[in-house]
């Protein structure tokens, strides 16, 4: 069946589309809304097809690393809630939500995104970590992609609490907000057959040889890579991806920047 169903997919693939009919090089339609959860000090609320996602934003004040005594943190968490899918139980987390959560956090962490030193209140001694949220409503394909950019918008739009005698006051916000230098988007191409193309559905992710994670910021630099699934990619398979990814980060980014 499954020899069967995977001979299906690659005659889709042929004809240039995927299963749900939106060509190879093309994501499914993205919205988003900001700020939907009161309880946050940012959010974001992201479709990306039938896939939905939901990434918050709060603060922790802790103390630093004694090699940057004067730099905050970042901590990125994935949940894959069991309504978002009939894969997912409650439970511990699973290598997928694990995987999904250092991906999305070495993105924004090796591009430089968040100005680590503007989170120290008192080198030394207190600096504010960022912990970032990111719940799957349904899953529909493509987890990664949608988390990492619903993680991005929902840093962008969050606003520190304020902050009286070294204690978090989360009932007052101020109008500062998170200072980001870059805006990293993460693009997943994947590979079946010779076909390479981004945002499967889970049809497809049942099915991939191979996929790359390329996340890129706006001059066009390449700052982390994670490769998955069985099988090899060629040389010529990274210049494709990295081609496709780059020419998709900057339609996202501009996007985002509205």
């Amino acid at each position: 069946m499954m020899l069967k169903e995977k001979f299906h997919l690659l005659r889709y693939l042929s004809d240039g589309i995927k299963s749900d009919g939106v060509l190879l090089d093309k994501y499914r339609d993205i919205s988003y809304e900001v700020n939907t959860i009161k309880t946050a000090e940012g959010s974001c609320d992201l479709k990306l097809g039938n896939t939905h996602v939901i990434a918050g934003v709060k603060f922790e004040m802790g103390t630093p690393y004694e090699d940057t005594p004067d730099e905050g943190g970042i901590m990125i968490n994935v949940e894959l809630l069991p309504l978002s899918s009939p894969d997912y139980f409650p439970g511990p987390p699973t290598d997928k939500a694990i995987e999904l959560s250092r991906v999305i956090d070495r993105g924004i962490r090796e591009s430089g995104a968040v100005d680590l030193k503007s989170l120290c209140i008192v080198e030394g001694e207190q600096v504010l970590t960022v912990v970032v949220d990111v719940c799957a409503i349904n899953d529909d394909g493509n987890l990664l992609d949608a988390g990492a950019l619903a993680s991005l918008i929902a840093l962008k739009n969050a606003k520190i609490p304020k902050i009286e005698n070294g204690k978090i006051d989360y009932t007052q916000l101020t109008k500062d907000t998170v200072k980001l230098k870059e805006l990293p988007i993460t693009i997943t191409c994947y590979k079946i057959g010779e076909y390479v193309f981004v945002d499967p559905t889970t049809y497809e992710e049942k099915y991939y040889d191979s996929r790359l994670t390329i996340t890129t910021i706006d001059d066009s630099s390449i700052v982390a890579l994670q490769k998955g699934g069985e099988k090899a990619i060629t040389i010529s398979d990274v210049d494709k991806m990295t081609d496709l990814a780059l020419t998709k980060s900057k339609e996202i980014r501009k996007m985002i920047k509205k």
